[in-house]
């Protein structure tokens, strides 16, 4: 099994603390993903290898068994108890020393539980098989509205509902959807890290949406109607007249859904833009000048 640096794949160094591996995770994530690159052939396996990175360095415990284990860090409780066994089958009561200690593993292991014929092996133990992390990109449009997905992992067929108004960074667990076990052990489990892409007229912040309506110089002095399109949902909405540039104004319920609760919305802030007008006719200088000598 060949050793992979979680550490660089993030690109954070072994001081980074979990918010810092975190956000390495969702800014790599957004930039790698392997729809956005379809003509690369080794986009998956550099997308696996960042989840992988993610699974383990976010996680405290197994932070610190990949630190001591390296590439064998998921059989660190079998390697402890496996070299506990070793030590009570040593002859004349000598405690036993393990060539491996502080190097690589694997042939031990291999040893111990694939089939060594060792006496520690007579009574084989089930284990658990590796939970998988992955992430799914999702555009704000997408988090609007309940979606339906189907993708495939390990060559298993998955169609799952993503309830309207999940949060970027958000997990989700598949029970039984990870590796498989050993000896007859349970299936691991699928964690899926949801990705929210930037839009780019809409921010979020919660559940509410923030955004900057352009308006000409004419409905800001004289008032009037403009109309607005909240995600295929048009609203009209009154200008009051004499409306400065800046101004912000909030429509209430017409934010992002919150999360498992269809029937409630954050709100949207509109902050208003004045456009001045360009390209006047030598008509619309005269009176703009008439106007600037009232």
């Amino acid at each position: 099994m060949e050793f992979i640096d979680y550490y660089k794949v993030l690109g954070v160094d072994k001081s980074a603390t979990t918010d810092d591996i975190k956000k390495a995770f969702r800014k790599a994530a957004k930039k790698s993903h392997p729809d956005l690159h379809p003509n690369d052939k080794g986009a998956t396996k550099k997308f696996q290898h960042l989840n992988e990175a993610n699974e383990v360095l976010s996680d405290s415990v197994k932070r610190k068994k990949y630190d001591e284990y390296g590439k064998d860090w998921q059989h660190a409780e079998h390697y402890d108890r496996a070299k506990q066994q070793r030590q009570s089958y040593s002859p004349g009561g000598q405690s036993y020393t393990s060539d491996f200690e502080g190097g690589d593993f694997s042939d031990f292991f291999s040893s111990m539980f694939g089939g060594g014929g060792s006496r520690g092996n007579s009574r084989q133990v089930k284990y658990k098989g590796q939970d998988i992390q992955s992430s799914m990109n999702l555009t704000l449009e997408e988090v609007y509205t309940t979606q339906q997905k189907t993708f495939a992992v390990n060559n298993k067929k998955i169609r799952i509902t993503i309830p309207a108004g999940v949060e970027d960074g958000q997990v989700i667990k598949l029970k039984e959807y990870g590796g498989e076990g050993m000896n007859g052990g349970p299936v691991g489990d699928l964690y899926i890290t949801y990705i929210i892409q930037p839009h780019a007229k809409y921010t979020r912040i919660g559940n509410d949406l923030m955004m900057t309506e352009n308006l000409n110089l004419y409905t800001a002095l004289l008032g009037g109607e403009i109309t607005i399109d909240i995600f295929g949902t048009v609203i009209k909405l009154k200008i009051k007249p004499e409306t400065q540039n800046g101004t912000k104004t909030r429509l209430k319920g017409k934010g992002l859904p919150v999360y498992k609760s269809s029937d409630q919305f954050g709100d949207l802030y509109i902050t208003f833009n004045v456009l001045l007008p360009t390209n006047l006719t030598d008509k619309q200088k005269e009176l703009f000048s008439e106007i600037a000598q009232l």
